[in-house]
Parts: C-alpha cells; sequence; structure tokens
C-alpha cells in the first residue's frame, strides 16, 4: 500500500473487515464528544442519514489533522421511522430497544468518510433496511441474559453475525454496512487511488 490507512474509530468490527480484506490500518480514536454533537444537530432537526454523515466527517477531519495518511471515519445510526437510536445505556434500555423494534422495519444509516490532510476527500453512506419479527417477552428476556453487555456496544441490540440473526424476517442491502462499514465501495476508492491493485 503506497499510502498510510489510519482508522478513526475504536470498532473492533470496522477493524476485523478491514484486517480481513487485506488493508493494514492503524488506528486512532478520536476525541470527539459524540453525545454533544448529537444534542446539537437533533437540535437543529437533522435528519439520521446526516447526523451519521456528520459524525463520520467529525471523526475524520478530525484524526486527519492529527495524522498523515488517508483517515478513514465511520458512523452508524438506527433510524426507526425518523427518530435516532443510540447504543443502549444498559440492559433494561437493550430490552426496551428490543420492544420498540418489535414487527418493525428500520434502516441502519451506514456512513464512511476518507479524510487526507484535514479536508475530506471521499464519503458514502449505505442504508440496509432490517425487518424485525414480532418478538415475545420471553424471547427478549431470553436474549438479553445470553447476550449481555455485548449489546451495549451496538445499536438496536443486536450482532447480526451472532444470536441477533435471530431477530429478523427480512434483510435487504449490503453486509457489511450491516456490520458498521461499507467496504465494498471504501475497496473500489481505494482502488482509485492507486493503495490496492486495481
Amino acid at each position: 500500500m503506497s499510502k498510510d490507512i489510519i482508522l478513526a474509530s475504536g470498532s473492533a468490527s470496522r477493524r476485523a473487515l478491514l484486517s480481513g480484506a487485506g488493508i493494514e490500518a492503524e488506528t486512532f480514536k478520536p476525541n470527539v464528544d459524540e453525545d454533544a454533537a448529537k444534542a446539537a444537530m437533533r437540535q437543529k432537526g437533522m435528519s439520521v442519514r446526516d447526523q451519521a454523515m456528520q459524525l463520520a466527517e467529525l471523526k475524520a477531519i478530525k484524526v486527519s489533522s492529527q495524522a498523515s495518511g488517508l483517515v478513514i471515519g465511520g458512523d452508524q445510526m438506527l433510524n426507526l421511522g425518523g427518530e435516532a437510536f443510540d447504543k443502549p445505556g444498559n440492559l433494561d434500555e437493550a430490552a426496551n430497544h428490543l420492544r420498540r423494534l418489535s414487527g418493525q422495519a428500520h434502516y441502519l444509516e451506514t456512513a464512511i468518510v476518507v479524510a487526507e490532510d484535514g479536508q475530506v476527500v471521499w464519503r458514502h453512506l449505505n442504508r440496509p433496511q432490517l425487518t424485525v419479527r414480532v418478538l415475545s417477552e420471553t424471547f427478549i428476556e431470553d436474549y438479553i441474559y445470553a447476550c449481555g453487555s455485548a449489546l451495549l456496544s451496538t445499536v438496536g441490540a443486536y450482532q447480526l453475525e451472532g444470536r441477533g440473526s435471530q431477530l429478523f424476517t427480512r434483510i435487504e442491502g449490503d453486509y457489511f454496512s450491516i456490520l458498521g462499514l461499507p467496504l465494498l465501495p471504501l475497496l473500489d476508492y481505494f482502488r482509485t487511488r492507486g493503495v490496492l491493485v486495481s
């Protein structure tokens, strides 16, 4: 690879997806106050999709202003009828998220931005749609007990690559984006930049 690749994220899932695709990326967790940024965006009435893109940009630009190379910033927000869901703060909140999602379709607004020298040079958004089956209280209780605190690290309180697959009746869209990174468009961009062999 001709340029340094930096992942502006602490996400183990994004790191694993890049590594699996043969991308050696240094990780650099951005020092961004996401809660304050989200509060400001929501006060302005910004759409869930735009919130995800703005947060991805903030992360990429913040790290890119401190490090040289191509910096990848990403963010994912769950959009249920225009309402943004953040990661649950505790297991009771995770259970409430599942009750809200039960029987409903939602989008995962999955944004990715590449910055260089403190400027955005590329951006992309994927919107996979997932339909949750009607969940019984017994299922929710068993699921929360089985998965535990791992549910607090993801919006929607599920990980599709694990037990979370039991939640759904239908999934439309890119699998990598559901895991948090629109990998195929990113790899294509890297080929246009000569980072990967085309």
